[in-house]
């Protein structure tokens, strides 16, 4: 269920499960409301041969949102449609660069040769002819008749190759990407290539805390109220650090602590509390 609920909040902003002896989910759904609140849905359910419909109740039927508004309270978006220039900007890139490796003569050449006979150059066109990477178009210079002119001099092959460091694809695609890390609440830091460890963990942290955080206890408050019974939904606890190395470094610390404490004389519950207080901030 817990997979099922992600994917439908993340590219829906929404997930129904109707509530049986199971959670069974729904693909499709529509409802009446009284002052905004949910009184009764009509649910697709999803079949092999073909979905079919089922009327329920509202304390019947688990609906997930996230991003509600005001004025449609009982509707969620997703958040790629709240950030649908840096999605659309994003598919645009993307799709032209696809055009660009796919479509453009990459590696193939305009290669100068001395201009022989009409036979012999067809020829030799045709034999370069559609294979990409190769020379695709060849260049004749016809033969100069003077004092110390050469047609081949100064001639060099051509590329054929798009420049696409003048287009700046690269910078925008990543800012794209940015942006679209940025409305889903994952740090764009946590995609660079030169990210450390300690990067790494306060990213995680942050989207498990400031982002998954709150709406599992959304979920955890619509499955309590509707399934009878407590429900708790912790996503936090997971993303704590285990850091040997740390923890070792912490002991001798502590140790260090002690025996300057008992040197000077300090009490061993004020040191104690003084301890647990550290203990407790290094979680």
């Amino acid at each position: 269920m817990f997979h099922l609920t992600a994917r439908g909040l993340a590219l829906r902003g929404e997930a129904v499960f109707l509530i049986r002896d199971r959670l069974i989910p729904a693909t499709d759904w529509d409802m009446t409301t009284r002052d905004g609140v949910p009184r009764a849905y009509r649910l697709r359910i999803p079949e092999v041969g073909g979905g079919r419909s089922e009327t329920a109740l509202a304390a019947e039927v688990l609906h997930f949102r996230i991003g509600c508004d005001a004025v449609t309270p009982w509707a969620g978006s997703a958040p790629l449609r709240r950030s649908q220039l840096s999605a659309q900007l994003l598919h645009e890139l993307e799709t032209a660069l696809r055009d660009v490796f796919h479509d453009a003569p990459l590696g193939s050449q305009i290669i100068p040769v001395p201009e022989g006979s009409a036979e012999d150059m067809a020829g030799l066109r045709a034999g370069f002819r559609g294979r990409r990477g190769a020379a695709l178009v060849i260049e004749g210079v016809a033969q100069a008749v003077g004092a110390g002119m050469h047609p081949q001099l100064g001639k060099a092959p051509d590329q054929l190759s798009p420049d696409l460091s003048r287009t700046l694809a690269d910078k925008v695609l990543s800012e794209a990407k940015a942006a679209v890390f940025s409305a889903f609440g994952v740090l764009p830091g946590l995609q660079n290539p030169a990210t450390t460890g300690p990067m790494v963990r306060e990213a995680q942290r942050h989207l498990a805390q400031l982002v998954l955080q709150p709406i599992a206890m959304l979920m955890a408050e619509e499955a309590t109220a509707k399934l009878g019974g407590m429900v708790s939904i912790d996503v936090v606890r997971p993303m704590q650090a285990f850091d040997a190395g740390g923890k070792a470094r912490a002991l001798s610390t502590m140790v260090a602590a002690l025996a300057a404490a008992k040197e000077a004389g300090i009490e061993g519950a004020t040191l104690q509390d003084a301890l647990a207080f550290i203990d407790w901030a290094d979680e």
